[in-house]
């Protein structure tokens, strides 16, 4: 089998864009109503959804590599790095400090022309508190480097990329099409989906590090559509790709395999779709949210503040299963009578709506 960069007029990938026009329409809608109701949010709420996409894209994309930081760790050091902790907060979590600063840096660079030397950096980031490799360099030797699965002697080969000796001429030509290279589309929206998705994938088929491509691939992803776009994104791909990885896993296998690749660029485009539709949805929510406490916050104790700030905590997503007063006495140590009074309380003034009946009462926030 050969795969993408042992064919014939690599790196020269072939598409159909009208397989995609949809998406861009819908895409189009959905980032432009996201920027739009951003732009409104007070201050203190913009930089709340911008922290929280940049969580979220920090600690998925460890997730989809089956690697998990500290949220909390990564939250510090994010704030750390964006000078929004009076004094610096100490970061117990290593790997967590590094992909946060890698999630700021590239945030903050996106207008910059991507170059080995960011590379290599993004890549010393990442690599943070890691022993066994060697941060901020090519992969070298002559070991084959394959991309594989399975346990010992019975390991599937997904793929196998260009020998270490072509990755520094390899990487020359991808970055000189990264900056230069002129897009078939009309309109900075197509071409950054477009982009994105090439790039993302040119990237993963040449695997330049000995680890952290896919992380540092997603980064590029995001940063041709912050390029295009001329605006730093608002979305988490990492999130959206982390909810089906086996797609991903799936999709970029078959890409890799092809130079024809229009299926790859649907399926990266329907996803960076679904990660600005649910980015809309958070920032929704966190309006919501800021309206909720300005209504309530002065008609709540200490116990109830708890309570409302566990549901809100979950984001979007919501709750699950509803707040019981099982739940309710766990979160906050209260009685079960106390526990009874206080969400009957609640919810008549408001700040809870019940779901349920009977023993399957359970309540839902009040917005």
């Amino acid at each position: 089998m050969l795969y993408n960069w042992q064919i014939q007029g690599w790196p020269n990938f072939t598409y159909n864009l009208k397989e995609i026009q949809h998406l861009v329409v819908r895409f189009a809608h959905e980032t432009g109503e996201v920027n739009g109701i951003v732009q409104a949010l007070p201050d203190n709420l913009q930089q709340e959804t911008l922290l929280q996409l940049m969580l979220a894209e920090a600690v998925k994309t460890s997730e989809i590599e089956g690697e998990f930081v500290s949220r909390e760790d990564v939250i510090s050091s994010i704030r750390n790095n964006l000078g929004l902790n009076e004094t610096l907060v100490p970061v117990k979590d290593l790997q967590a400090a590094g992909v946060a600063q890698l999630m700021v840096e590239v945030r903050k660079s996106f207008q910059e022309p991507l170059s080995t030397a960011m590379l290599k950096q993004w890549h010393k980031f990442l690599m943070t508190g890691s022993s066994h490799i060697k941060a901020g360099e090519w992969r070298k030797g002559t070991a084959t480097m394959q991309v594989v699965s399975g346990a010992y002697s019975s390991e599937t080969v997904h793929f196998e990329a260009p020998p270490s000796s072509k990755v520094p001429s390899q990487m020359e030509k991808f970055l000189t099409w990264f900056n230069l290279a002129a897009s078939e589309t009309e309109g900075d929206v197509a071409q950054a989906l477009l982009k994105s998705a090439v790039a993302h994938l040119y990237f993963e088929s040449i695997h330049p590090f000995k680890d952290g491509n896919g992380r540092i691939g997603r980064a590029i992803a995001e940063k041709a559509l912050s390029q295009s776009l001329k605006r730093p994104v608002m979305l988490s791909l990492s999130k959206t790709i982390e909810k089906n990885k086996k797609a991903y896993y799936e999709e970029l296998k078959k890409a890799q395999c092809t130079l024809e690749i229009t299926d790859w660029i649907k399926y990266f485009a329907t996803v960076t779709l679904e990660a600005q539709v649910d980015a809309k949805l958070m920032v929704q929510f966190s309006l919501k949210k800021a309206r909720y406490f300005e209504q309530y916050k002065n008609q709540l104790n200490d116990r109830q503040l708890k309570a409302v700030n566990k549901m809100l905590d979950k984001g979007a997503e919501g709750f699950e299963g509803g707040m019981t007063a099982k739940k309710y006495m766990a979160i906050t140590g209260a009685s079960k009578a106390t526990a009874t009074r206080d969400l009957q309380y609640l919810y008549e003034i408001g700040a809870l709506v019940v779901e349920g009946a009977g023993r399957s009462v359970r309540y839902g926030l009040g917005f």
